[in-house]
C-alpha cells in the first residue's frame, strides 16, 4: 500500500432510490477525485439502493471528495454520509469460517444466532439474508451467509459440535466451515 494514503481513508454510506447508474455515477465521482475504493458492498433493498465503501487518497483529494460529496448527492438523488477513518488491521490471529442457513422464515432466527456467537466471544465480519418463497409449498424461507472470525485459542470441533446442535434445537439447517481460498 502506498504510504501516502494509508492513514488517509474515508467510510462512505450511499442511499437512497434505487435507479440505473447510481453506481457509475458514485464510483465516477471517486475516481475523478484522485480516489481509490478499497472495499465496497452494494444491495438493492426493496426498491431501496444501499453502498458502502472505503475510500482511500491522499489528504487532499479526500478533503476534496468531502467537499463535494454534499452537492453531488442531492443532484443524483442519494443520501451520502462520509466519515474519516483508518484501515482496519487484519487480524491475522483469528481464521474465517463460514456459516450458511436455510430455515422456515420466522422473526428473531438472525438475532438468535448473533447471540450464539456473541456468547462465545466470535466476531461476526459479514451476514448476508435473503428470503424466497419455497418451491413446491410457497412457505416463507430464509437464506443467511455470515463469515465469522473464530479465535486460535478455541476449539473448532466443539464449537461447530455446539453450533449445530443450537441449530437443531431451533430446527435451522445449517453448515459451519472454514472459508477456503
Amino acid at each position: 500500500m502506498n504510504t501516502e494514503t494509508e492513514n488517509n481513508c474515508l467510510a462512505i454510506t450511499a442511499t437512497g432510490e434505487d435507479r440505473l447508474g447510481l453506481v457509475e455515477r458514485l464510483t465516477g465521482k471517486i475516481a475523478d477525485s484522485g480516489c481509490n475504493i478499497e472495499e465496497s458492498r452494494m444491495a438493492v433493498l426493496g426498491g431501496e439502493f444501499a453502498q458502502f465503501m472505503l475510500v482511500t487518497g491522499p489528504w487532499n483529494a479526500l478533503s476534496k471528495l468531502e467537499t463535494q460529496l454534499p452537492a453531488f448527492a442531492d443532484q443524483i438523488g442519494l443520501t451520502i454520509h462520509c466519515e474519516r477513518t483508518r484501515k482496519q488491521e487484519k487480524k491475522l490471529t483469528s481464521a474465517p469460517y463460514s456459516v450458511e442457513l436455510t430455515a422456515l422464515d420466522q422473526p428473531g432466527i438472525v438475532r438468535n444466532l448473533a447471540a450464539f456467537f456473541a456468547r462465545q466471544g466470535i466476531n461476526i465480519e459479514e451476514l448476508q439474508t435473503s428470503t424466497y418463497a419455497a418451491p413446491h409449498t410457497g412457505a416463507a424461507m430464509l437464506t443467511m451467509v455470515m463469515t465469522v472470525g473464530i479465535r486460535p485459542n478455541v476449539h473448532i470441533p466443539t464449537l461447530r459440535g455446539d453450533f449445530l446442535d443450537y441449530c437443531d434445537d431451533l430446527n435451522l439447517d445449517a453448515t459451519f466451515e472454514p472459508v477456503r481460498g
